[in-house]
């Protein structure tokens, strides 16, 4: 039998001192949130939710917030004006691209068609009783009232109708195709997930729409209403736009909600500081005099007879000098003698300090920043401002412009735009061939378009105009891209360049649209050449 060897251990004599990383294992180590000595993250907490749970829980007190600082805030108001400004200008206008292959269109036809398109669609976008189910706003209007809706509530709605041939009678009008643009409070918070109704809207198990609940008054009374969102032919119905944050989210949220405490804080910093320039202003003027207190005249009193009464008679007359002089600081400002002795200064306001112009102007950048329009348009104030940060702004803030173009201002235009062709086409106003049976199988191709807005701003007109000629020489560019630039349409372009030369020609004088230095004559070939005459 082995047995096993003692081993004898020895205890230590002193304890053993470990470093405090190593006492404190959490503290140690490479990862995200790691705190420091000030515990930053432990001031801040924060929680984790589902992002459209976040926006059903904020949305009415965000859009109620956001209403009230836009209609008490001029420089709201101009930033919402800007945003139209910038997004759409006075109108987007419409250019079709119809996919026509296949169906017996040429290259003459197809446009024809478009043309034929384009004149019938600005008649009626332009027409309040042909495209506004109210009868009081252009299409052009009812695409303003939603960027302004984007930016208070975070969406916009509008429900498309239609009317019959006897109510089209009745107002002696001729489409029928309307627009009902419906305010984003009237799509009811209601929220039941057994019923598939997340605020107010209405979903199938997949999770697409198919009908949005709104809130209406009818004769003095609400109700609740549900509005299927395609009808039975695949023609939408209710128009709902806004800008998601999360792959599940269902309503908007107002633009400005991130930036809602930046411009409070502006605003008290403004108040403040026109509040305390006031007072300083009041209060400006000082006057030291050498005149005793009331506890100086109690002292004198305890003196002897005589020499109490001469410095008595001393004050008394110095003060009736003083009551003889006036000091007035208000709306009609009067200075006379001063006593004896007596000093008046006046001292300069100490409000604002240097810090408020930084500081207000930081609290404006967040808000214009949210807001998505530059520093410049949303303060008016361009103090510094050169052709080279000028240009970064404007490069920096395009993107964000024509995005929300084609993300908020578009599909309005394009859901109005699909529904009126369809009927256009359907009563037979614009001819198709095949007819409306031939349209209807190929709706999407037909009906695709885009959407121009105004021209991207320049600080330099004639180092842009430079740089697009750049561009068209070095086949970096088409007249497309470049005619989109200056949010015209290139077709129409060439049709009025076209028209207007010819007209030139007719009349004998030279066409401003030929080269002036390839040698050859601003006239048409088929006329003779200036020098042949004179040599004739």
């Amino acid at each position: 039998m082995t047995t096993k060897p003692r081993v004898r251990v020895k205890a230590a004599t002193a304890p053993v001192t470990l470093p405090s990383a190593v006492r404190d294992p959490s503290r140690t180590g490479s990862k995200f949130l790691r705190d420091g000595r000030s515990a930053v993250f432990d001031l801040r907490p924060a929680a984790l939710r589902d992002s459209r749970e976040e926006i059903r829980v904020a949305w009415k007190r965000a859009a109620g917030l956001a209403l009230d600082l836009i209609q008490n805030s001029g420089q709201l108001r101009g930033a919402a004006d800007q945003v139209i400004a910038d997004t759409v200008g006075s109108e987007l206008v419409l250019n079709p691209q119809p996919d026509l292959s296949g169906l017996g269109y040429s290259d003459d036809e197809k446009a024809e068609f478009v043309a034929t398109i384009k004149r019938r669609w600005k008649r009626y976008a332009w027409n309040p009783r042909e495209c506004d189910q109210r009868g009081k706003f252009t299409l052009p209007q009812m695409i303003d009232i939603a960027l302004r809706w984007d930016m208070a509530y975070g969406e916009a709605v509008g429900v498309m109708s239609y009317m019959t041939r006897a109510q089209r009678r009745q107002y002696g009008i001729t489409a029928g195709t309307k627009v009902c643009m419906m305010p984003p409070p009237m799509l009811v918070q209601d929220t039941s997930e057994m019923e598939g109704i997340y605020q107010g809207v209405i979903h199938d198990p997949n999770g697409r729409p198919v009908a949005y609940r709104f809130r209406e008054k009818e004769t003095g009374l609400y109700v609740k209403r549900d509005y299927r969102a395609y009808d039975g032919n695949g023609r939408q119905v209710v128009m709902h736009v806004f800008d998601p944050m999360d792959a599940t989210d269902v309503r908007g949220i107002s633009r400005i909600a991130p930036a809602f405490r930046q411009y409070i804080q502006r605003e008290i910093l403004v108040d403040t500081t026109i509040q305390t320039a006031i007072l300083q202003t009041v209060f400006a003027a000082t006057l030291t005099s050498p005149t005793p207190s009331k506890d100086a005249f109690e002292a004198i009193e305890t003196l002897d007879d005589d020499l109490g009464s001469d410095f008595k008679d001393y004050f008394q007359s110095a003060l009736d000098r003083a009551a003889e002089s006036e000091i007035r600081i208000s709306g009609d400002p009067r200075v006379s003698h001063l006593a004896p002795g007596e000093d008046l200064k006046i001292l300069s306001t100490g409000t604002p300090g240097p810090q408020f112009v930084p500081v207000s102007a930081e609290l404006s950048r967040d808000m214009a920043r949210a807001i998505g329009i530059t520093y410049g348009g949303m303060t008016m104030n361009h103090t510094g401002a050169t052709y080279s940060s000028v240009r970064m702004e404007n490069s920096s803030v395009w993107p964000v412009v024509v995005r929300r173009r084609e993300r908020i201002a578009a599909p309005p235009n394009q859901a109005v735009y699909e529904n009126w062709l369809d009927e256009e086409i359907g009563e037979g106003r614009i001819p198709f061939k095949g007819g409306y049976a031939a349209f209807a199988a190929n709706r999407d191709r037909v009906t695709w378009a885009l959407w121009q807005g105004p021209a991207k701003p320049s600080a330099d007109d004639l180092k842009s105009g430079k740089a697009s000629t750049e561009r068209l020489l070095n086949g970096t560019s088409d007249l497309d891209i470049e005619c989109a630039e200056l949010g015209v349409d290139a077709d129409e372009v060439f049709e009025r360049r076209l028209r207007w030369h010819r007209r030139y020609v007719a009349a004998g004088m030279p066409s401003p649209f030929v080269p002036r230095n390839n040698g050859k004559s601003d006239l048409a070939e088929t006329e003779e050449p200036p020098a042949k005459r004179e040599d004739a």
